[in-house]
């Protein structure tokens, strides 16, 4: 609901600040006070076209904000989707410059004007001007009618088959592209596979081809130091060091009688002339180690990695990769050969898919056709109550070719507002207080399943008093027993079925002048529906007509 309006520098409106309670609330006044000025900064707020204007003379810059609290579902779930956190109260404020330039913000965040619209829509009906109300929309209608018939489940079911069946014409566009593209296909990847398969690539391969050119790159000089080192550690029969080291322990061997630790020492020489030998056989295996040609040799293993770097370059950045590409490839071929089957099998799918979204349409044709006569009747009697009885309401609900996420229906809400004429869809209804009065017997029938919180009534005793006007503020009261509804009226039999009840007013303070709203007491209200029935002047008969009249209000609040 609105809880709080501020207006600022809008027109007469200087600084306007009103906080709004729940139930019917009718706001007065006389002729030019500012009353329709209050409406347009409301509708401007909620995304309403600015006219410059609307800034009052002299300032820079008009300012509208409002503070909507117990935000429904709907558009708490909307916010959601736009990637909005938001809690149950929001702050919502546009400003106006002289030069034309418009701001709109939510909770202090700058937002477009597309999401503002949306938004609007879901917390404000504005009935009476045309461009704010989620009624007249036609995807709201079938919302609306798909309620009242409670399709829930059916729905449900629906749109799970539904969802099924557009992933399988998904599945079977991406099927049938032209002969051509899937012959294409197949060369490429029968072309990479073959390449792949023909390198007969190996894991590991490339770091051991990369060790052996290292080797192969200095195999002259590993054959020389290698050779050096085996003839000086065993190759010499003169000065080896295995000999020296064999010598020398044979020496301290012999004084192992006389000196005991040298027995440990011989056995320690005796080792190292082991391990000695050990390496010059290691030295020795190295300078034999030949390909015959190392050159021949080298140039083998430069070919083979920069194959194996020309298919990198080209399916991945190392041998697994490659490997993982064909796998891909392979896969990727094999169904494209099996298409045929495969669309086969999609068909037969789709087939039995589209069958049961016929038969789940039927049934929800049949539900929201038998919803939509009882709804066309509750409507019929409310505007014969508020003495509309020429009006002609229906809803038509269409069985189409064209299957959606919600059947294969079009709901129309439509109107005939004169005897002899056809039914015309209601977003075509031209008359601002005639179209209040149809979306005031709307919102008494379907109440607040729009999941809007606040209507606002505007015109809609336009060209009638009395009686009549008595039935519409019966009619308002009670949608305020479950909405927040703002009502503009001229009208006292509208004004003391108010739960609230605020008089607007107009005065001049040096040369200028400026709008204020005052919240009505209990003698405020009487002194005022008084003044609404007495024209020039009030007399004390009006004053108690006026008393009597709010107090049978009410039965109604």
């Amino acid at each position: 609901m609105l809880e709080s309006l501020h207006i600022e520098n809008m027109a007469v409106i200087s600084r306007l600040d009103v906080d709004f309670s729940k139930g019917l609330s009718v706001i007065t006044g006389e002729t030019g006070s500012g009353k329709s000025v209050m409406i347009d900064s409301l509708a401007f707020l909620l995304g309403g076209k600015p006219a410059r204007e609307l800034v009052r003379t002299g300032e820079e810059i008009a300012v509208v904000s409002g503070i909507f609290t117990d935000v429904g579902e709907g558009c708490l779930a909307y916010l959601r989707e736009m990637g909005i956190d938001a809690d149950e109260e929001l702050l919502l404020q546009r400003t106006l410059t002289a030069e034309g330039k418009v701001k709109s913000r939510l909770n202090g965040r700058v937002i477009p004007q597309t999401m503002l619209k949306e938004l609007a829509g879901h917390l404000v009906s504005i009935h009476g001007q045309n461009d704010n109300q989620l009624l007249l929309r036609r995807e709201t209608q079938a919302k609306l009618l798909d309620g009242v018939a409670a399709l829930g489940e059916a729905l449900t079911q629906y749109q799970t088959i539904y969802a099924k069946a557009k992933e399988i014409r998904e599945a079977l566009a991406a099927l049938r592209r032209d002969s051509a593209e899937i012959n294409r296909l197949r060369d490429i990847l029968s072309f990479q596979i073959g390449e792949i398969d023909a390198a007969a690539l190996k894991a590991g391969e490339e770091e051991t081809l990369l060790a052996r050119r290292t080797k192969l790159q200095n195999a002259e000089k590993i054959a020389k130091q290698a050779s050096f080192t085996y003839r000086v550690l065993y190759g010499s029969e003169k000065g080896s060091a295995a000999l020296i080291l064999e010598r020398a322990s044979q020496a301290m061997h012999q004084l192992a009688a006389v000196i005991p630790d040298a027995a440990e020492a011989a056995e320690k020489l005796l080792q190292m002339r082991y391990e000695v030998e050990d390496i010059a056989n290691t030295a020795r295996d190295l300078a034999e180690d030949t390909d015959g040609d190392p050159t021949a040799a080298l140039n083998k293993v430069e070919s083979r990695l920069d194959a194996i770097t020309k298919l990198c370059r080209k399916y991945g950045e190392d041998i697994p990769a490659v490997l993982a590409f064909r796998a891909d490839a392979a896969a990727r071929l094999s169904a494209l050969e099996h298409s045929e089957d495969e669309e086969a099998r999609l068909l037969a799918e789709q087939a039995k898919l589209e069958a049961e979204l016929r038969e789940l349409a039927a049934t929800l044709h049949g539900a929201r056709a038998t919803a939509a006569v009882e709804i066309s009747r509750r409507v019929q009697e409310e505007l014969a109550f508020l003495d509309m009885p020429s009006v002609r309401f229906e809803i038509t609900v269409k069985a189409t070719d064209r299957y959606t996420v919600t059947g294969h229906d079009e709901v129309l809400f439509c109107i005939a507002t004169n005897p002899g004429e056809p039914l015309a869809p209601l977003d075509k209804i031209a008359s601002g207080g005639e179209l209040a009065r149809m979306m005031l017997a709307l919102r008494s029938v379907l109440n607040d399943r729009d999941g809007v919180a606040t209507a606002v009534f505007d015109e809609v005793d336009t060209g009638i008093s009395g009686k009549t006007a008595r039935k519409i503020g019966i009619k308002l009261a009670g949608i305020g027993q479950s909405t927040q509804v703002l009502c503009i009226t001229h009208s006292a039999q509208i004004a003391s079925l108010a739960t609230a009840h605020y008089k607007i007013a107009k005065h001049a303070e040096n040369d200028r002048a400026f709008t204020t709203v005052t919240p009505l007491d209990e003698a405020g209200r009487v002194s005022e529906v008084a003044r609404i029935l007495g024209g020039l002047s009030v007399t004390e008969t009006q004053v108690q007509a006026a008393r009597e009249m709010i107090e049978e209000g009410k039965e109604y609040r």
